[in-house]
């Protein structure tokens, strides 16, 4: 399995003064010389540098305590996570895995070459304990496509210990600026050999005899940065704009999910989810004849990453629940057999999720999102003013979440009220996705609107756990009386369930006075 570092750095401006004294920095009681590195890096792309849009980069590097392959994914501004594969003369299958949302079926071939001779200092505390490791790097840079641009340049990097006070780096960081010495105008070596190697950007020089702002004579101008869509104008701006959004939390989410992220399935699903919803939402924008087969290929999606979702919800209210009983109402072996259903199908299930995010279907959904981003079917609607147009849409969607509402408290008890609370749980859903597109437009109204359906969806959203815990419930049961295992304790859950259920029916009514009292209806 990959191993992954989380890298906490910053990098600075360097002339031929090379590295400021560092022995005043707060908490520093020495900086050790570990001599110099020479590092060999090639990185991969595609063609068009799908991966460094995405600000991901792959690089097989060679030289230093870290040979192998690597993979960085950006967490935060200077904060990204290094996953790292043994030497391999081709990219390793996990990483290429992990790049496959971005890459898709293009092919990953070595874009720039870096060779850096890296003079380190590890900064020390008082006990001999490692702050940060700081470096000189004098970079050369080639590329290996476009006719083959140089550059080279000086670099100082300053990388904190592993567990350290993301603080101390402040301090160093004062230091250097007090010695002159500025922050870097690129974000990555990369970045920064990208901008000056590329024929397209007029900087890089094809002879292989240039030499950019090394010796600090020439100021350098920052890298190119990836063009941000224009401000929302009309009502089909903004919505796009939260199709955009969810799109890219998507492609974002894919790396996490297939490491087995916490929370990360959850995320992607609600992303694809409020993707279906503005689909739906906003037909009179979006040409739904276009958008409702790609919303059947986002449900789709959703149940594949749902498949184990519904057994966590179950599984994680039983055994909270068991431990608040007392020993006295517990009979039989059902934490056993709470802990066999919940694992039944959880092995299983994680390779048919990776299965799912390689397959075809998968790639092909996330080349249409695409296809409807740079080329999206707008309706004549669309080009309306967003509070007319938008606000429309909303307090339609907001009139049916009250007819299901009231539908839902004159029903009676049992299955009928069961089935209608959760269909008003649905269409409150969509209603807090249209409300959350709706707020830059129409701002504080929507933004009430969208808070009063995230409290009502839980409300339901309990009542919906209730029924499908008791149904779980009945079954284990079954199971248990056939074997001979007593049913005591499954009734005696059962019975709490039911409470937990009456207890949201009987707060509806009141929480739903509120939501209409507060006006959140007055989108």
């Amino acid at each position: 399995m990959a191993d992954t570092k989380r890298e906490i750095e910053r990098k600075y401006e360097s002339d031929e003064s090379g590295l400021p004294d560092l022995t005043g920095v707060a908490g520093v009681q020495a900086v050790i010389d570990k001599g110099v590195a020479h590092l060999d890096a090639v990185y991969y792309d595609t063609a068009d540098e799908r991966l460094a849009a995405a600000a991901l980069t792959l690089r097989r590097r060679t030289g230093g305590s870290d040979a192998g392959w690597h993979l960085k994914v950006p967490v935060a501004p200077g904060v990204r996570d290094e996953i790292r594969e043994p030497l391999s003369d081709t990219v390793p299958d996990s990483l290429a895995a992990l790049v496959r949302s971005r890459v898709r079926e293009a092919e990953l071939r070595p874009l720039v070459r870096l060779r850096s001779d890296r003079d380190v200092r590890h900064l020390v505390d008082a006990d001999g304990a490692l702050l940060a490791e700081v470096s000189v790097d004098a970079v050369r840079a080639e590329r290996l496509t476009d006719g083959g641009g140089t550059a080279q340049w000086t670099e100082i990097e300053v990388e904190l210990a592993d567990d350290g006070d993301p603080d101390f780096l402040d301090q160093v960081e004062k230091r250097l600026r007090k010695a002159g010495v500025r922050p870097s105008l690129s974000a990555s070596k990369l970045a920064r050999a990208m901008a000056e190697t590329s024929r397209r950007s007029g900087s890089g020089n094809p002879s292989g005899s240039g030499n950019s702002s090394g010796s600090g004579k020439k100021k350098r101008k920052a890298p190119p940065v990836p063009e941000e869509p224009a401000a929302a104008v009309t009502a089909g701006d903004h919505v796009l704009a939260y199709v955009r959004a969810q799109r890219d939390a998507i492609l974002e989410l894919d790396p996490a999910v297939r490491q087995d992220a916490y929370d990360s399935v959850h995320r992607m699903r609600v992303a694809t989810r409020r993707l279906r919803s503005a689909f739906r939402s906003y037909g009179k924008v979006l040409d739904r004849t276009v958008t409702d087969p790609i919303g059947d290929e986002l449900k789709w999606l959703a149940g594949e990453l749902g498949v184990d979702r519904d057994r966590e919800v179950v599984t994680e209210r039983l055994t909270t629940v068991l431990g608040e009983l007392p020993d006295t109402l517990i009979s039989g072996p059902i934490r056993t057999r709470l802990d066999t259903w919940a694992n039944a199908r959880r092995g299983g299930s994680r390779g048919r999720l990776i299965g799912v995010l390689d397959s075809p279907r998968y790639l092909a959904l996330l080349d249409t999102l695409d296809a409807v981003i740079a080329d999206p079917p707008l309706l004549e609607a669309a080009a309306g003013d967003p509070s007319k147009v938008i606000g429309k849409a909303v307090r339609k969607d907001f009139g049916k979440v009250s007819a299901l509402v009231e539908e839902a408290i004159e029903a009676p008890p049992g299955p009928d009220r069961d089935f209608a609370l959760h269909e008003a749980r649905k269409r409150a859903k969509r209603t807090r996705y249209a409300a959350e597109a709706a707020t830059p437009p129409l701002g504080t109204p929507a933004r009430t609107l969208a808070k009063s359906m995230k409290s009502l969806t839980s409300l339901l959203g309990e009542h919906q756990d209730s029924v499908m815990v008791r149904e779980i419930l009945r079954e284990l049961s079954a199971v248990a009386h056939a074997v001979g295992e007593s049913s005591f304790t499954y009734g005696v859950l059962h019975g709490r369930e039911e409470q937990r259920a009456a207890g949201v029916e009987a707060a509806l009514p009141g929480a739903w006075e509120e939501i209409v009292a507060e006006g959140s209806v007055q989108v």
